[in-house]
């Protein structure tokens, strides 16, 4: 299928979550119908900080775990984001118990240091091992949690901010935040040695998944100086356009109650139990079958940001299909296909609502956003039949190069069987495999 992302709706519709999706309507279930596309791609990193010592194969061969998940919902002020934390807290109930007796602990240890003095023999420190870290963790306590996390058998932690701008303290300063989520996202060893001795200083493998929240332009502004060095393709985006003016006030879903919980704890021990490493053959075709579309749809608008963003959104939505499968008993289902081939497009979608003008250079107003999205070049060229002069003319007016790079997407289009050349007319007709996939 080709798909338009430039459109103000989604290209792909929210699949129903049926046989195989119980546990994530379960989770969704607190929550208005309303929100129920938006929350969807949120439920991943919150699952995933449930599996700890568990590598999945990606279709590339490399082995990942399901740690660095980061996603940040995108909607407009007073347009029910907070919902996000009724699904936190769904499905965190046994590790906010097992938080609160460390933290106990921990605030023993320090009533007891601060009554010592400095000549006095201190106490040995005790730092607590979290699960859910505090939005307002700051750098050094980050570090020190992580230290105590991979002591503990590696487990991964989950932060949720209320506001995007709390990762500011998390990464040590808003300079810091580009490095910090790559980092965090690849799972790679942070180093950090002090001069002094009571800094903090060790080495810890980063195993940590985000969920954040923000208004459209605190979004743009917080990402606007990072919007090409991967840190935005890394960050899971799931946006909410501006709905019509209505009286109507949603309606909140299930309440968290013993039902519900012995539910999810259910669910919760399938998670626990997923441990060594697995290869899902079905999810990994299906991964290789989208990342063709992806090159299609990025050869038919010639735009390499958009393909440098799908091969991560493809990743991220791959982590959220295993999570999907080890839900489910470790079976694989036709509807995780559907759910999974709307999160990538639903990630793309929403990344170009928000932030697609400022990714052409663009101001910083949203007024134009979708109008500068990328334009599918092969259906901007009106009609079954088209010349190489008619593209050229095209590829000028976006501000592309032409002649040789004509010839260039020419071939590629031909070599992908989307156009077909007569040398008798010298022109290039659309193929019916091209138009099918529009339909």
């Amino acid at each position: 299928m080709i798909y338009d992302i430039t459109k103000t709706t989604c290209p792909v519709e929210m699949p129903h979550l049926g046989r195989g999706l119980e546990a994530p309507r379960l989770l969704l279930s607190p929550t208005s119908k309303d929100m129920h596309p938006v929350l969807f791609p949120m439920e991943f990193p919150i699952w995933g900080a449930h599996i700890s010592d568990a590598e999945f194969q990606y279709p590339s061969g490399q082995w990942l775990e399901l740690c660095g998940q980061q996603a940040v919902q995108v909607a407009e002020s007073a347009d029910n984001k907070g919902q996000l934390g009724l699904m936190v807290e769904g499905a965190n109930r046994d590790y906010r118990a097992e938080d609160e007796a460390e933290m106990k602990k921990y605030n023993q240890y320090v009533r007891t240091y601060k009554k010592r003095s400095q000549t006095k023999e201190r106490p040995d420190e005790v730092f607590p091992l979290l699960h859910i870290l505090p939005a307002n963790t700051t750098l050094p306590g980050y570090l020190k949690a992580q230290m105590k996390a991979q002591e503990n058998g590696g487990i991964t932690t989950f932060i949720d901010v209320k506001e995007i701008e709390q990762l500011d303290a998390l990464c040590g300063s808003h300079k810091k935040v580009s490095e910090m989520c790559r980092l965090i996202y690849d799972r790679e060893i942070y180093s950090a040695l002090r001069a002094t001795v009571d800094g903090i200083s060790g080495i810890c493998l980063l195993r940590t998944n985000i969920t954040a929240s923000a208004t459209p332009v605190r979004a743009r502004d917080f990402f606007k100086h990072n919007l090409y060095d991967g840190t935005l393709g890394r960050m899971v985006f799931s946006y909410k356009p501006r709905g019509s003016r209505t009286g109507r006030i949603p309606r909140l879903g299930n309440k968290l109650d013993e039902a519900f919980y012995q539910q999810m704890d259910e669910y919760l021990s399938r998670l626990a139990n997923c441990k060594g490493r697995y290869v899902i053959k079905p999810l990994n075709k299906l991964i290789q079958n989208i990342s063709d579309d992806l090159a299609e749809f990025a050869d038919l608008t010639d735009n390499d940001t958009l393909w440098s963003f799908g091969k991560r959104s493809l990743i991220s939505a791959w982590k959220a299909g295993c999570i999907m499968w080890a839900l489910n008993e470790q079976y694989w289902s036709r509807g995780m296909a559907d759910a999974v081939e709307y999160l990538v497009w639903h990630d793309l979608w929403s990344k170009w609502m928000v932030m697609g003008d400022l990714l052409k250079e663009g101001d910083t107003s949203t007024r134009d956003v979708a109008k500068t999205g990328p334009a599918n070049m092969l259906d901007a060229l009106e009609g079954k039949v088209f010349s190489e002069q008619q593209l050229d003319a095209l590829r000028e007016k976006l501000g592309k190069p032409t002649g040789a790079a004509t010839k260039k997407q020419l071939s590629v289009w031909s070599a992908r069987g989307l156009i077909e050349y007569s040398a008798q007319t010298g022109l290039y007709t659309k193929t019916e495999k091209y138009l099918k996939g529009k339909s």
